[in-house]
Protein backbone atom coordinates (compact mmCIF):
# COMPACT_ATOMS: atom_id res chain seq x y z
CA UNK A 1 0.00 0.00 0.00
CA UNK A 2 1.17 3.38 -0.78
CA UNK A 3 2.22 6.05 1.86
CA UNK A 4 -0.87 8.40 0.39
CA UNK A 5 -3.16 5.21 1.01
CA UNK A 6 -2.10 4.58 4.08
CA UNK A 7 -2.51 7.77 5.56
CA UNK A 8 -5.96 8.30 3.77
CA UNK A 9 -7.03 5.12 5.34
CA UNK A 10 -5.44 5.77 9.02
CA UNK A 11 -7.78 8.92 8.62
CA UNK A 12 -11.21 7.15 8.03
CA UNK A 13 -10.70 4.28 10.25
CA UNK A 14 -10.45 4.71 13.80
CA UNK A 15 -10.43 1.97 16.54
CA UNK A 16 -11.40 3.05 20.26
CA UNK A 17 -9.42 1.55 22.33
CA UNK A 18 -9.33 2.37 26.19
CA UNK A 19 -6.45 2.62 27.85
CA UNK A 20 -4.29 3.18 31.60
CA UNK A 21 -0.98 5.12 31.16
CA UNK A 22 1.28 6.55 34.02
CA UNK A 23 2.45 9.60 34.97
CA UNK A 24 5.34 10.43 38.23
CA UNK A 25 5.98 13.55 39.37
CA UNK A 26 9.25 13.31 41.41
CA UNK A 27 10.24 16.34 43.54
CA UNK A 28 12.82 16.18 46.17
CA UNK A 29 13.54 18.80 48.87
CA UNK A 30 17.18 19.17 50.63
CA UNK A 31 17.67 22.08 53.45
CA UNK A 32 14.62 23.66 51.99
CA UNK A 33 16.23 23.97 48.50
CA UNK A 34 13.98 21.94 45.27
CA UNK A 35 16.78 19.45 43.71
CA UNK A 36 14.94 17.15 41.94
CA UNK A 37 11.64 17.86 39.70
CA UNK A 38 11.21 15.75 37.45
CA UNK A 39 8.02 13.94 35.27
CA UNK A 40 8.09 10.38 33.95
CA UNK A 41 5.26 9.52 31.39
CA UNK A 42 4.64 6.01 29.79
CA UNK A 43 2.42 2.72 30.25
CA UNK A 44 3.70 0.59 32.95
CA UNK A 45 0.48 -1.26 34.43
CA UNK A 46 1.47 -4.66 35.85
CA UNK A 47 -0.89 -7.61 34.31
CA UNK A 48 -1.97 -7.97 38.24
CA UNK A 49 -2.74 -4.50 38.25
CA UNK A 50 -4.98 -4.68 35.44
CA UNK A 51 -6.72 -7.79 36.76
CA UNK A 52 -7.20 -6.15 39.88
CA UNK A 53 -9.00 -3.26 38.30
CA UNK A 54 -11.43 -5.20 36.36
CA UNK A 55 -12.31 -6.57 39.48
CA UNK A 56 -12.72 -3.12 41.32
CA UNK A 57 -14.86 -2.10 38.13
CA UNK A 58 -17.10 -4.94 38.26
CA UNK A 59 -17.18 -5.76 42.11
CA UNK A 60 -16.10 -9.15 41.08
CA UNK A 61 -14.67 -10.85 44.22
CA UNK A 62 -13.11 -9.19 46.96
CA UNK A 63 -11.34 -5.99 44.91
CA UNK A 64 -8.83 -4.20 46.89
CA UNK A 65 -8.15 -0.09 46.08
CA UNK A 66 -4.37 1.06 45.38
CA UNK A 67 -3.67 3.37 47.93
CA UNK A 68 0.18 2.65 49.01
CA UNK A 69 3.13 3.50 47.53
CA UNK A 70 6.49 2.20 47.63
CA UNK A 71 10.11 3.15 46.22
CA UNK A 72 12.93 0.97 45.74
CA UNK A 73 16.78 0.90 44.57
CA UNK A 74 16.03 -1.92 41.67
CA UNK A 75 17.16 -0.39 38.33
CA UNK A 76 15.38 -3.24 36.16
CA UNK A 77 13.28 -1.96 33.53
CA UNK A 78 9.33 -2.38 34.24
CA UNK A 79 7.71 -5.37 33.14
CA UNK A 80 4.08 -6.34 32.97
CA UNK A 81 4.73 -9.49 34.52
CA UNK A 82 6.42 -7.61 37.37
CA UNK A 83 4.25 -8.06 40.96
CA UNK A 84 7.10 -6.47 43.13
CA UNK A 85 9.33 -4.14 43.18
CA UNK A 86 13.06 -5.68 42.68
CA UNK A 87 14.23 -3.91 45.41
CA UNK A 88 11.76 -2.44 48.18
CA UNK A 89 13.37 -0.10 50.12
CA UNK A 90 12.21 -0.94 53.97
CA UNK A 91 14.06 1.61 56.21
CA UNK A 92 15.68 5.29 55.88
CA UNK A 93 12.18 6.70 56.40
CA UNK A 94 11.20 5.31 53.05
CA UNK A 95 9.48 2.64 53.65
CA UNK A 96 6.09 1.95 51.44
CA UNK A 97 3.08 4.18 53.11
CA UNK A 98 -0.44 4.90 52.11
CA UNK A 99 -0.81 7.28 50.14
CA UNK A 100 -3.27 10.76 49.56
CA UNK A 101 -5.28 9.13 47.24
CA UNK A 102 -7.77 11.55 44.94
CA UNK A 103 -9.29 12.06 41.52
CA UNK A 104 -8.23 14.40 39.16
CA UNK A 105 -8.52 16.05 35.87
CA UNK A 106 -6.29 14.84 32.94
CA UNK A 107 -8.76 14.74 29.94
CA UNK A 108 -12.21 14.99 31.66
CA UNK A 109 -13.21 15.39 35.12
CA UNK A 110 -12.10 12.74 37.19
CA UNK A 111 -10.26 10.51 34.84
CA UNK A 112 -7.32 10.56 36.75
CA UNK A 113 -6.35 8.31 40.13
CA UNK A 114 -3.77 10.56 41.90
CA UNK A 115 -1.64 8.78 44.60
CA UNK A 116 0.72 11.46 46.55
CA UNK A 117 3.19 10.66 49.31
CA UNK A 118 5.79 12.67 51.04
CA UNK A 119 9.13 10.59 52.83
CA UNK A 120 11.76 12.35 54.84
CA UNK A 121 14.78 10.35 54.52
CA UNK A 122 16.72 9.62 57.38
CA UNK A 123 19.56 8.58 55.38
CA UNK A 124 21.10 7.97 52.16
CA UNK A 125 19.41 5.74 49.30
CA UNK A 126 19.38 5.48 45.78
CA UNK A 127 16.14 5.13 44.13
CA UNK A 128 14.97 3.92 41.06
CA UNK A 129 11.63 2.80 41.36
CA UNK A 130 8.18 2.97 42.22
CA UNK A 131 5.21 0.84 42.64
CA UNK A 132 1.55 1.08 43.37
CA UNK A 133 -0.09 -1.17 46.10
CA UNK A 134 -2.57 -2.09 47.42
CA UNK A 135 -1.85 -3.29 50.62
CA UNK A 136 0.74 -1.83 53.41
CA UNK A 137 2.84 -5.20 52.71
CA UNK A 138 2.70 -7.81 49.83
CA UNK A 139 -0.50 -6.99 47.76
CA UNK A 140 -0.90 -6.70 44.07
CA UNK A 141 0.77 -3.96 42.26
CA UNK A 142 -0.93 -2.00 40.12
CA UNK A 143 2.00 -0.73 38.42
CA UNK A 144 5.88 0.20 38.57
CA UNK A 145 7.64 2.98 37.02
CA UNK A 146 11.91 2.68 36.68
CA UNK A 147 13.22 6.39 36.87
CA UNK A 148 16.85 8.24 36.71
CA UNK A 149 18.35 7.56 39.70
CA UNK A 150 17.42 9.85 42.77
CA UNK A 151 20.20 10.09 45.62
CA UNK A 152 18.74 11.20 48.59
CA UNK A 153 20.54 12.53 51.75
CA UNK A 154 19.13 12.69 55.57
CA UNK A 155 16.24 14.80 56.13
CA UNK A 156 15.55 14.91 52.53
CA UNK A 157 11.84 15.65 51.57
CA UNK A 158 10.68 13.01 48.63
CA UNK A 159 7.71 13.85 47.30
CA UNK A 160 6.05 11.42 44.82
CA UNK A 161 2.79 11.55 42.98
CA UNK A 162 1.75 8.86 40.54
CA UNK A 163 -1.03 9.27 38.84
CA UNK A 164 -3.27 7.25 36.45
CA UNK A 165 -4.91 8.66 33.81
CA UNK A 166 -7.94 6.46 32.14
CA UNK A 167 -8.39 7.79 28.94
CA UNK A 168 -8.51 6.41 24.84
CA UNK A 169 -5.26 5.07 24.18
Amino acid sequence: MNRFLKWLVSKFIKVDRFGMRDELHIEVWHEGVKTVDKVYKGRCPTNAGFAEVAALVGNVGSPTAFTYLAVGTGSTAADPTDTTLVTEVTDTGLARAAATVSRVTTTVADDTLQLLHEWTATGIKILREIGAFNAGAAGDMLARKVYDAITTAETDHVKMTYKFPFTAA
